[in-house]
């Protein structure tokens, strides 16, 4: 069983990355750490319990920061909706929380062999880092953030994560004990979930299909009105999907900072060219096989074999 914890804002994608992690069977979902992002964590909170009582699962949740290191909090309900989820307003069920997000990130950490999943703001990790960076010497970060080549969903230059909380990304980029691996708009624009697939979805799985469909109808709103894209970019799950096939994404070593203010606030400013001479720090990944990266999403997700031929028509 691999030890994961799931540090996210959710949200409509994370709130995807969080139903395909609970259906892998060899994770061990130790907790879900909550740090305001796409929404407040307290809509946050409202959003697992939702998620759990649909996947009729149980998750340990914590509460993170409340805000950035710095900024004042910025959030994404135009995006996901004022709920988080697609403006559903799905039922949940109360229960106790079960304590604070950076006292678990290090007491988790400081047991070894762990992989944190990164999905919003990096406040809790910036936070756990500069408390007890040592204790995070064998821990694997997998972060959803920042772009490369591609521009930005926030500004010309910076993705949302990272503009929020730029003092945190630009923190945990220099401070993480191992190298992190960032998954960027560069690859997530490449991995597009069009109402095609979706219907194939709801062809091998019903239920999960027609919650998906619930929550990403707004989503898929949002970006025909300001992309002209038909679908919705479903950045979080790639995180999941890199952990069990790396091979299927293309990732190269940089070094890399986070610009903190002025125009180019949250930029994810890598140094391809090694200008710098100075020491690579990050992992960066730069491509996906998209037709093996879908396939493994809709056979995780649906617990269905995917019918190769059915998926290249869709692709």
């Amino acid at each position: 069983m691999k030890k994961i914890i799931i540090d996210a804002d959710p949200g409509i994608d994370d709130s995807i990355a969080l139903m395909l992690a609970s259906m892998i069977k060899e994770y061990k979902i130790l907790g879900i750490s909550l740090v305001s992002g796409n929404v407040h964590i307290e809509k946050g909170r409202k959003n697992v319990l939702r998620l759990m009582k649909f996947l009729k699962n149980d998750f340990k949740i914590y509460m993170g920061s409340e805000g950035p290191l710095c900024k004042e909090f910025i959030n994404a309900e135009d995006t996901h909706g004022q709920d988080g989820l697609g403006e559903t307003y799905l039922d949940y069920d109360e229960k106790e929380v079960d304590g604070d997000a950076i006292d678990f990130l290090i007491e988790e950490a400081r047991k070894g062999d762990l992989t944190i999943f990164a999905l919003g703001p990096l406040t809790n990790l910036a936070r756990a880092l500069e408390k007890d960076r040592e204790a995070f010497k064998d821990t694997r970060i997998i972060v959803m953030g920042g772009n490369f080549k591609s521009f930005g969903n926030m500004s010309p230059v910076a993705e949302f994560n990272f503009y929020v909380d730029p003092e945190a990304a630009d923190y945990v980029i220099k401070n993480a004990p191992r190298k992190i691996e960032i998954v960027p708009l560069d690859v997530t624009r490449e991995f597009v979930l069009t109402p095609s697939i979706l219907a194939y979805i709801k062809r091998l799985n019903f239920e999960v299909g027609n919650f998906l469909e619930k929550i990403t109808n707004f989503y898929m709103d949002f970006h025909w009105k300001y992309e002209k894209i038909i679908g919705s970019v479903i950045n979080d799950p790639l995180t999941i999907l890199l952990e069990r096939n790396p091979d299927l994404f293309l990732g190269r070593t940089y070094h890399a900072d986070c610009i903190c203010d002025g125009p180019a606030r949250g930029m994810l400013m890598v140094d391809a060219m090694d200008f710098m001479k100075k020491e690579k720090n990050v992992i960066i990944y730069e491509g996906i096989e998209v037709f093996e990266v879908w396939r493994d999403f809709i056979e995780l997700i649906t617990g269905e074999e995917v019918d190769i031929d059915v998926l290249g028509d869709l692709l």
